[in-house]
């Protein structure tokens, strides 16, 4: 990934129940948004299911990996200034969201759901045939996901929880 470099990601536990997201690159420069209501409550798990997708299974072309190559916030939406997300990208968003459904419902299911919906995903989407993932890729990224959770769990408002995406 060229131009890509480590970044702090950080995710702050208001006082008044909002939620800040920043991303601090090694060249210093940062990203970052704040949320509200049912945002606040929402997307820190989301955020750090996105860092337990991509670090386990190696997507370095996800949310974070374009992060870390300059992407700001502002860039992952419309009007799409830095154009259509890398495939990777989008996979990657997919996953999350395949975790998410998991977070709602508090139903697992299974890799071959994982790889269906995936292929489903890809050919209607005009994406290529992404790598199949095994249960033992699932239950890696549960257990990431699951420390991290606690880990953000754990932090009293007015704090802040860190983790560093190494390129």
């Amino acid at each position: 990934m060229p131009g890509a470099q480590s970044i702090v990601i950080r995710i702050k536990k208001g006082t008044d129940g909002r939620t800040a997201l920043s991303c601090t690159r090694a060249d210093g420069t940062t990203t970052w948004q704040t949320q509200q209501g049912g945002q606040a409550a929402f997307f820190p798990k989301h955020d750090l299911t996105h860092y337990a997708v991509e670090t386990t299974l190696g997507l370095r072309q996800g949310f974070y990996g374009l992060v870390s190559e300059g992407w700001g916030f502002s860039d992952f939406g419309s009007p799409w200034p830095r154009g259509k997300l890398p495939a990777e990208a989008s996979v990657s968003e997919a996953i999350v969201g395949f975790f998410d459904l998991e977070r709602r419902t508090g139903e697992r299911s299974t890799a071959d759901e994982l790889n269906n919906m995936l292929a489903v995903y890809c050919a209607e989407s005009g994406l290529p045939a992404h790598r199949s993932f095994s249960d033992e890729d699932l239950a890696k990224v549960r257990a990431k996901r699951a420390e991290l959770f606690a880990g953000w769990d754990a932090v009293e408002p007015g704090q802040a929880f860190e983790v560093v995406f190494d390129t």
